[in-house]
């Protein structure tokens, strides 16, 4: 056995133990007679790249791991990616354009050609980066939410679902991101508080010579108004009841409806009714029978339907209208105002612009009931449990899913259009083609008259299945793998997807397998500085984790970061929390090297000695008790406390003060084995945090086989 260097140099400790447990297959799972421990990991995005979020998050999925394989649990992580549709197709879009090459002047072929190419080259970069914080994952089962398995499952579910009745198409409104050209869901969208204008226009009452005033912040959308909307109870409008009003600049004449909707306190109490852009406006229109005017292209430019200002964008639009407005005299004033404008949370600097469009819908309102009880009745455990109120709220108002998505990289909607315009659903064109033949009794049809749906299905719509897909429980429904980890044991993830995903897992669990997909959901918090500000590129407050681990080892920042993490809350980063945990590896190697140091001799222990031992015996069994119950309660920033203050004072400060031997002296046998037993294990209780420098010292202890590791402990 090599000897101990003096200082802990943690670059070479953890690239040798990491290359050991990949030799030895030491993070290698499959079903046996043990009982499983399952996590899936959440599948990060292939343009992702390590960040402080993904290092908790990942770390806490260690430990879990790590601690259930040394309970002798059969532990399985399973790592993947997800092809994240919309951030990939704009780094593709993107790297073309920079190669002076447009999207649009390619064939969806040759697209999704450059789009592999661009996923196999960076894709897995963010797993690799994983390998260096010792992520133990069965690497041999990595998955990707478009490889073979995962993608036919998709197609196969989303057929499913529409021969149930549950898929539907139609023309609803829809967040439409126009720089993405794609529509989001309601949960795609980020608010912000702005600083705006309301701009209060001039409608001439037809047949008077007066004027209805109507505020807005959105002055370029006039050219869609198809009525204007009062309050039944609203005193101070009822002259315009049964009237009609003229669209300043436009010239069209439009009806004054009555709506409890509007609210009498908001500017005049009169508000401008455009159906085509706005959820709200939209409701009304479908109520009151209004027509509907889309005066948008999908790059959030002017239509020719608007009739002027075509051609122009939106924002551009808001400036010259106003100052049209102002130069016929129809704009009565203009006020500063905040109001919450929603940008598109895939491109941070768009505004979402609230448009009709025709789109694939997925219905949730009796589908989700099972899911929704699971979790209420705690049939999922939450940790910290009052993330059931988010869950319960989202889940008590759900609406139906726009899964469809106008991209080229995804799982292409396997929806068939004939020439009639009619479509059928189908796994492969070859049985969209037999369905066809068959719905319109045509035998002559062939593959080429059949045209495949544009659209691609939301990146969601594949991560639902994940727990499921991962063990091809969608194609080979109960096969001994799926019937055996599944449901997975602890989903540990960010509160900001509980909707996004987590809802939806438990939804397709109960649909596909007919049970939860995990036990329990660990809630981490978000990452801060130590103002309080997420850590973000955007904001340049964010270290390189790889760069941390470069400087304080991979151990010193697992658990500088665990000591400031209990569930749910947020963590506020400091280097100073990475310090204490380099300082702590440092103290744990001094205090192996001080004890393997001694020279020892077969000679009487002395009583001060014997009282120490067993002294340190109760409070080592208190621990592993504390401990104990903090895992089963999910608190591991608390367990880790206590391992570090049972090795810091009672171990290092007054243990080891109390039996060592005089300079110059041998220590006795009996205390000497009793040392090195407590030494081993509080490593084996260190190890899930602190999984390199665990390793090494334990493989010091004494001499170990090949393939040995503390990990099996």
């Amino acid at each position: 056995m090599n000897e101990l260097a003096k200082t802990y140099s943690p670059a070479e400790v953890e690239d040798k133990w990491y290359s050991y447990w990949m030799e030895h297959d030491l993070f290698k799972s499959v079903p046996d007679e043990r009982e499983p421990y399952t996590i899936v990991i959440p599948p990060p995005n292939v343009t992702g790249i390590l960040h402080m979020g993904h290092m908790l998050n990942n770390t806490i999925q260690d430990i879990l791991i790590r601690r259930a394989r040394m309970e002798g649990k059969n532990a399985l992580w399973v790592p993947g990616t997800d092809h994240a549709a919309i951030a990939t197709e704009a780094k593709v879009v993107a790297k073309l354009a920079k190669d002076g090459i447009k999207k649009s002047d390619l064939s969806r072929e040759e697209f999704l050609k450059h789009a592999w190419e661009w996923k196999e080259k960076y894709g897995g970069t963010i797993l690799e980066q994983l390998k260096k914080i010792g992520a133990s994952c069965d690497w041999s089962r990595t998955a990707f939410t478009m490889d073979g398995i995962r993608s036919k499952s998709v197609i196969k579910v989303f057929c499913e679902l529409y021969r149930k009745g549950l898929v539907y198409r139609g023309k609803r409104m829809v967040n439409w991101d126009p720089k993405a050209c794609t529509a989001l869901s309601d949960i795609e969208v980020v608010y912000k508080e702005e600083h705006s204008k309301l701009y209060y226009l001039r409608y001439k009452i037809v047949g008077e010579d007066g004027y209805a005033i109507v505020a807005t912040t959105r002055p370029e959308t006039i050219m869609g108004d198809t009525a204007m909307c009062i309050n039944p109870n609203d005193p101070k409008n009822q002259h315009l009841r049964g009237k009609k009003v003229i669209v300043p600049l436009v010239g069209r004449e439009i009806p004054v409806i009555e709506d409890d909707y509007v609210d009498i306190e908001f500017g005049t109490g009169c508000l401008k009714v455009t159906p085509a852009h706005d959820m709200n406006d939209n409701m009304l229109g479908q109520k009151h029978n209004l027509e509907t005017i889309d005066i948008f292209n999908d790059n959030g430019t002017i239509s020719e339907a608007a009739g002027m200002y075509v051609g122009m964008d939106r924002f551009d639009v808001r400036k010259q209208i106003a100052e049209d407005l102002q130069k016929a005299g129809l704009i009565e004033k203009i006020e500063e105002y905040q109001n919450k404008v929603g940008y598109s949370e895939r491109n941070i600097d768009t505004v979402v612009e609230p448009r009709l469009s025709d789109q694939w819908f997925l219905k949730m309102e009796d589908i989700s009931k099972p899911a929704h009880k699971a979790v209420m009745e705690d049939f999922i455990k939450f940790v910290p449990e009052k993330f059931k109120n988010t869950y319960n709220t989202w889940m008590s108002e759900i609406k139906d899913w726009c899964i469809s998505r106008q991209l080229w990289w995804g799982h292409r909607i396997p929806a068939y259009y004939l020439p009639d315009g009619t479509f059928v659903v189908a796994e492969t064109p070859e049985q969209a083609l037999e369905e066809a033949m068959s719905v319109t009794g045509n035998s002559s049809l062939t593959l080429d008259d059949l045209r495949q749906d544009d659209d691609c299905l939301d990146t969601w719509f594949s991560s639902w299945l994940w727990p499921i897909s991962l063990f091809n429980g969608i194609l080979e429904p109960g096969n001994k793998e799926i019937s055996y980890y599944y449901p997975t044991t602890t989903l540990v993830t960010g509160p900001d997807i509980i909707f996004f995903w987590v809802a939806r897992m438990i939804i397709a669990g109960y649909e596909f397998v007919g049970d939860k997909p995990f036990n329990n959901v660990y809630f981490t918090g978000i990452v801060r500085d130590n103002i309080g500000r997420k850590m973000s590129k955007q904001f340049g407050n964010s270290p390189d984790p790889l760069d941390l681990i470069a400087t304080y080892g991979a151990d010193g920042v697992r658990m500088g970061l665990m000591l400031a993490a209990p569930a749910g809350n947020d963590v506020f980063y400091d280097d100073k929390l990475v310090e204490q945990g380099r300082n702590f590896c440092n103290k744990i190697w001094n205090a192996f090297r001080l004890v393997k140091g001694w020279s020892v001799a077969d000679k009487p222990q002395p009583d001060s000695a014997r009282i120490a031992v067993d002294w340190f015996k109760s409070q080592l069994d208190a621990t592993l008790a504390e401990v104990s119950d903090l895992f089963g309660k999910f608190r591991l920033s608390e367990a880790l406390m206590a391992i570090y203050r049972l090795f810091w004072d009672e171990f290092s400060s007054w243990y080891l003060e109390m039996v060592k031997p005089a300079y110059g002296e041998p220590v006795d046998k009996a205390t000497y084995e009793a040392t090195l037993n407590y030494f081993d294990t509080l490593l084996r209780l260190l190890h899930p945090f602190m999984p390199f420098i665990t390793e090494e010292l334990w493989q010091h202890l004494q001499e170990r086989k090949p393939g040995d590791s503390i990990m099996h402990a």
